[in-house]
């Protein structure tokens, strides 16, 4: 009970833990610490705030002095370093400049030595050789080697600031597996229980592991930090073309539950969709399993079975069955009738009740056709089977009685027989 109450604390601070970072702020994006100094696109260095201006401020003020003079000379003078203090308080505090033909590019400060565990004189010079290889970068080679060392770099870095972050949406992604099988095993075990219908088993177990990995995937983006709001903004207004170019694949997916829920036929059903005919085997969300009574397996889109007419042939488990055959215009009928009738009731396979029963269904120059009509138990017997035994019966009843006279097939009335295997052995218990 104890580790029941643990996994759900950890799945609940997994979930609350991500709501400061689904707002899509964060402190360090709304005041930053630290800025780059870019050189034709490129970061070269950071550098922080100062009391009279934030580091995005004076950021923005060196690149700006960086870009005019890159804009007004195609090959500026080097950077030079000049190191000076000033007195302030009784303390000498140095401080140096950074200038281009005696212009100033930046300050460096004792908050900037600070920063960065130096001092002044030697952060100086470092910046001043970071911008002079960057202005002086004229050769494509060391551009493009000088891109892809910066680039790397960056990637790098926000790797490792972002690996907090990954393995928590990780954790996060394996305790949504492991949640779903396990609900996806309890719903299951629950719906075969109470429902009983394989199909509706199917479908609650489907939904709900679905509908947890669906919750598992948004606490995962919410550790990652992405904005939620601003995600399912854009899938909003991509919505339209999504359903345009999906809408076939959704369609199907659509007609699959409103199948699994309605149960037209169940697995080992045998039914007839459109020019298909055979034994149900399978359904799923997008496509339903026929096997055929020539053993080849036809996968159906569900949106076709949806818009189809279905003929289940094994939903009543009771079914009418007739066979017609000609007899001579001098056979005894009433006496035909009991021996026929007698004939059918010992075949094994023909329901008692209602009982068998003998029509004259036509009268011809040449014979008299008689139907004789039975109901078959198709989920205990093979429908087929039964209405052979029948006609070999009524066949050596007529021969004994030397009644039978034969037909032309354009001559009698025939009842068609579907083209059918042996029906599986499915009980109502």
């Amino acid at each position: 009970m104890r580790s029941h109450f643990a996994l759900l604390g950890l799945v609940l601070a997994l979930c609350l833990g991500p709501v400061g970072l689904a707002s899509g702020q964060t402190p360090a994006a709304i005041d930053p610490f630290f800025a780059d100094v870019v050189v034709r696109g490129q970061p070269v260095f950071e550098v922080g705030g100062l009391p009279e201006a934030t580091a995005t401020e004076r950021a923005e003020q060196i690149n700006r002095r960086l870009a005019a003079l890159l804009s007004q000379d195609a090959d500026p003078a080097p950077i030079t370093v000049n190191i000076e203090s000033t007195v302030e308080k009784s303390d000498d505090r140095p401080q140096a400049t950074l200038q281009v033909n005696q212009r100033l590019v930046m300050t460096v400060t004792e908050q900037d030595a600070l920063d960065f565990n130096t001092q002044v004189p030697l952060l100086a010079r470092r910046w001043a050789n970071l911008l002079n290889q960057a202005m002086a970068r004229t050769n494509l080679a060391v551009a493009v080697r000088y891109r892809i060392q910066n680039t790397s770099q960056e990637l790098l870095k926000n790797t490792l600031d972002n690996l907090p972050a990954l393995v928590g949406s990780l954790l996060v992604l394996g305790l949504t597996w492991l949640m779903a099988l396990i609900v996806r095993h309890a719903v299951l075990v629950w719906a075969t229980n109470t429902e009983g219908d394989r199909t509706t088993e199917e479908l609650i177990s489907r939904l709900s592991y679905g509908g947890v990995w669906t919750l598992g995937a948004v606490v995962a983006l919410g550790v990652l930090g992405l904005n939620l709001a601003a995600l399912l903004g854009t899938l909003g207004l991509t919505s339209v073309a999504i359903g345009f170019s999906l809408r076939d694949v959704l369609s199907n997916y659509i007609s699959g539950v409103i199948l699994l829920a309605t149960r037209p036929f169940r697995i080992g059903d045998q039914v007839v969709i459109n020019s298909y005919e055979g034994t149900v085997i399978q359904i799923q969300l997008r496509a339903t399993t026929m096997q055929t009574y020539d053993g080849r397996l036809v996968f159906i889109p569900n949106q076709e079975v949806f818009q189809s007419s279905i003929t289940n042939n094994t939903a009543s488990p009771v079914r009418l069955s007739s066979v017609t055959v000609g007899i001579d215009h001098n056979a005894d009928l009433p006496d035909l009738f009991h021996r026929i009738q007698q004939q059918m009731m010992q075949i094994e396979g023909v329901e008692p009740d209602p009982p068998p029963a003998v029509l004259v269904r036509e009268l011809t120059p040449n014979s008299v056709n008689l139907e004789a009509q039975f109901w078959v138990n198709s989920r205990k017997q093979s429908f087929l089977q039964v209405t052979s035994h029948v006609l070999a019966a009524i066949k050596l009843t007529l021969q004994a009685a030397q009644f039978a006279e034969p037909i032309a097939p354009a001559a009698m009335a025939t009842e068609p027989i579907p083209n059918e295997i042996d029906a599986p052995d499915i009980s109502d218990d």
